[in-house]
């Protein structure tokens, strides 16, 4: 099971991630959260996977986190802890 890239992320993408954190209007609060989820360097599956927050969801594919939802929307793939 891969491991969340931090780095290297495609620039597109890195972008996309930022947009969706400001029209969601995702508290800082909520990427703290994220922060420190991440700094355990969690395993994920291979495929489509999301991890929900009290105030998002953070959905990814592989090693590569590719959006954030706000809480009522649906997110797709596995849930991951």
């Amino acid at each position: 099971m891969p491991r969340i890239r931090r780095q290297n992320v495609p620039p597109a993408l890195f972008q996309h991630l930022l947009d969706r954190v400001q029209t969601r209007k995702i508290p800082a609060s909520q990427l703290e959260l994220l922060a420190k989820w991440l700094d355990k360097e969690p395993q994920v599956p291979e495929g489509q996977w999301y991890k929900r927050f009290s105030g998002m969801i953070v959905c990814g594919e592989g090693s590569l986190i590719k959006t954030f939802l706000l809480p009522a929307q649906a997110p797709k793939g596995q849930h991951v802890l």
